[in-house]
């Protein structure tokens, strides 16, 4: 039986043997009915409202009495696929993780039934499953009803443009509660960024968006610009390893000169050249939001690095800069530097530029910009000129609890000291900061750079040394 057709029909009281019936004449708990949606056509008219596609009657007395589990029991005989146990065991749970389950357009139908009315789960992954725009249409028509769902992942899924039009049309609403949505290689086309620039320019719910790994070009990066012009709501936008290049490449950074939500951007493996790094680096100079930014493997030379340093001297908001794997040499990485240490009013922590093989002479420099900015790390790679061997030191964990065994003190009375706020927990640019300046127990970069990585495993952004606090003993009850 295909859960699609009009005369589909879930009732709680049927017979299990009676499931070839095209009608039934007992009172329905639940009725889904499904225009067929296998083909779309580009030019056939969408319906006015999901209503016309999936009607649900629902006795919320009968329902929470029939219960999760028999409600997706049913939803699986009714379009004829095997239930996952994991679903049922996790009905309950704020997190269901269904990623690389197989379960194809009719399994995702069937969990789309049974979420209509689930109250717990917040956050729903359905990455890997084959689902195409049948299953689209499912989740979405089921959103239209659940308001409890605020982070879907439907990555990897084969949606293509038929599957993109179901979900920026369901956006377009503006009406869910969904504030990230996951859309990585759907295998997305220039025709499909309109629709989302359409949808975008007027949603301020989707807070966080991925559309990276698919097959936006020059006219798609051209629309997304557009769209980042009007957005007010996007806050992490994730673009990476699509073909932008040139002219989507600079209309996507010229729109950071007049966006004012945007925090996070990755457009790494985009191809922008140092047209886009021209771009990107007048954006820098009066955006005042972005934070994050991931430019790549984007075949920035000396001439792209000089460039984005110029937005860099003037820029207050960024604070993260990833720019590995681009074809810079030390001389474009030491004017990268010396923009920053010229800003006073920087505010940046990192700079990756790992695969640059620098010179004794840029690591001298280095410490100048570090003086004036000591929150900051700078992420190189060898250093030309010396012997390469294995440096070997002493973790800095292992440093600080020598020096507080001395003192006759702890670790976390040594942290405490050097924590202006007392709060037990500090940005990792302030932590930074304040190991780099103390004096009492003496630290080098890579040696605070690995006690961070250990404290902040999950790159939070934030170091929490309460977890060096030793318990107070307490008495137990006789």
């Amino acid at each position: 039986m295909e859960y699609g057709d009009d005369d589909d029909v879930l009732d709680h009281e049927q017979d299990e043997g009676d499931q070839q019936a095209e009608e039934s004449d007992s009172n329905e708990d639940i009725i889904c009915v499904v225009e067929p949606t296998s083909v779309i056509e580009k030019d056939k008219a969408q319906p006015e409202s999901y209503e016309t596609d999936l009607e649900i009657e629902v006795d919320s007395e009968k329902l929470f009495t029939t219960g999760q589990e028999d409600l997706y029991l049913e939803a699986c005989k009714l379009v004829g696929v095997i239930p996952v146990s994991y679903f049922i065991r996790n009905m309950e749970e704020t997190h269901m993780n269904l990623n690389h389950h197989g379960l194809g357009p009719k399994g995702t139908k069937a969990i789309a039934i049974a979420l209509v009315s689930n109250t717990t789960i917040t956050r729903l992954e359905l990455e890997d499953n084959w689902i195409l725009e049948e299953g689209a249409l499912a989740l979405m028509q089921m959103l239209h009803e659940n308001y409890y769902i605020q982070e879907l992942n439907v990555s990897n899924n084969h949606l293509d443009s038929p599957g993109a039009k179901i979900i920026t049309d369901f956006l377009l609403e503006n009406t869910s509660a969904l504030w990230s949505i996951q859309l990585s290689g759907n295998d997305f086309k220039d025709e499909t960024a309109q629709m989302f620039c359409n949808a975008l320019m007027s949603n301020y719910r989707i807070k966080v968006l991925d559309l990276s790994h698919n097959a936006f070009s020059e006219k798609g990066g051209e629309q997304l610009g557009h769209m980042l012009v009007l957005n007010e709501g996007l806050q992490t936008l994730d673009l990476s390893w699509n073909q932008l290049t040139l002219k989507g490449a600079v209309s996507l950074c010229n729109s950071l000169r007049v966006n004012i939500t945007l925090k996070t951007l990755d457009v790494s493996w985009n191809g922008f050249g140092n047209e886009g790094a021209q771009a990107l680096g007048e954006a820098l100079k009066v955006n005042s939001t972005l934070a994050y930014l991931d430019i790549s493997s984007n075949h920035l030379n000396n001439e792209g690095a000089i460039k984005l340093g110029k937005g860099l001297e003037l820029n207050e908001t960024l604070r993260i800069l990833k720019m590995s794997q681009n074809p810079v040499t030390v001389e474009g990485a030491l004017s990268l530097v010396l923009s920053v240490k010229r800003n006073p009013k920087s505010r940046l922590e990192e700079i990756d530029i790992s695969n640059v093989l620098v010179t004794e002479g840029f690591v001298k420099h280095l410490d100048g910009v570090f003086f004036v900015h000591p929150e900051l790390d700078v992420i190189y790679g060898e250093v030309a000129g010396t012997i390469s061997k294995q440096v070997i030191s002493s973790a800095a964990l292992k440093v600080i609890k020598t020096y507080v065994e001395k003192k006759k003190t702890s670790v976390f009375n040594f942290l405490k000291t050097i924590d202006h706020l007392g709060t037990t927990k500090m940005p990792v640019a302030e932590f930074r900061k304040a190991l780099t300046m103390q004096t009492k127990v003496p630290l080098n970069r890579i040696q605070i750079r690995e006690l961070i990585k250990k404290l902040d495993p999950y790159e939070t952004g934030m170091i929490d040394y309460s977890v060096f606090q030793e318990p107070t003993s307490e008495k137990q009850p006789q």
